[in-house]
């Protein structure tokens, strides 16, 4: 299964068109990936024919909220189930980087009422214990959870990607992510065990706007910085064949 992760309707159309069966779909991706409007779910599910795994995170930064924070967080859950969503991309943790169980419980607890997935994203890369970190999210009925193993990139968390694999693949479904490509991706599962990534297949549109009259609106480094990120067909193509699942597209 190769997921792709999406940051508008835009990336979604291209993401299916490559024969991709599975999105994360975020809004604000230069930030790691926030809530995606309900205009872009909607648009999403009635277009693209695909799973659609939606992020549900109000801010930048880290991953312990405040009571606002998780209020905006339940209520925008209970909203894209509702809609449609196949499943839920979600991670709150306590200021010691442990897991907030109270909140993820609650967080669960929404997305099963509706039939939905409960995806435990990449705040686990960030907790204080890989093990005790999983044995809490698969005590709380967590269906999946996407990891680099606890570096930046996932090539670089291989051994406890294989070792996480091993010790509870039989119990929650593990998908890697963070720096996956066509050129490494089926090294990595070969290496792992894992039978899921996770990957941005990126490319980059230049929009003219971006810089004006000294006024900058740039988030993308050199040669960049005058364009915007999405996702690219070709590329989604690429990484299908490379790990050996091309197949029909979703559109």
């Amino acid at each position: 299964m190769l997921e792709i992760c999406c940051g508008s309707y835009y990336d979604a159309v291209q993401a299916a068109s490559g024969g991709a069966k599975r999105i994360e779909l975020n809004s604000g991706l230069h930030l790691g990936g926030l809530t995606p409007s309900l205009g872009t779910l909607e648009l999403v599910k009635e277009h693209c024919g695909i799973r659609t795994v939606a992020m549900v995170r109000p801010r930048g930064g880290g991953f312990c909220y405040c009571k606002e924070d998780f209020e905006v967080m339940e209520m925008d859950t209970r909203i894209l189930v509702s809609h449609g969503a196949d499943g839920i991309a979600f991670g709150c943790l306590n200021p010691d980087a442990t897991i907030n169980r109270e909140q993820n419980e609650r967080l669960v607890s929404i997305i099963h009422e509706y039939g939905k997935e409960a995806v435990f994203h990449r705040a686990f890369d960030c907790t204080d214990n890989p093990y005790r970190s999983m044995e809490i999210l698969i005590d709380m009925g967590v269906d999946r959870v996407l990891t680099s193993g606890l570096k930046a990139k996932a090539v670089e968390g291989t051994a406890l990607l294989k070792e996480l694999q091993a010790m509870y693949g039989d119990r929650i479904e593990i998908l890697a992510g963070s720096g996956i490509n066509a050129g490494n991706a089926r090294k990595l599962m070969d290496d792992t065990g894992l039978t899921q990534v996770h990957s941005s297949c990126k490319d980059w549109v230049e929009d003219p706007t971006t810089i004006v009259n000294s006024v900058s609106y740039a988030f993308g480094a050199a040669p960049n910085e005058r364009a915007y990120d999405v996702v690219s067909e070709e590329q989604v193509r690429k990484l299908l064949i490379s790990i050996g699942e091309a197949g029909e597209t979703g559109l």
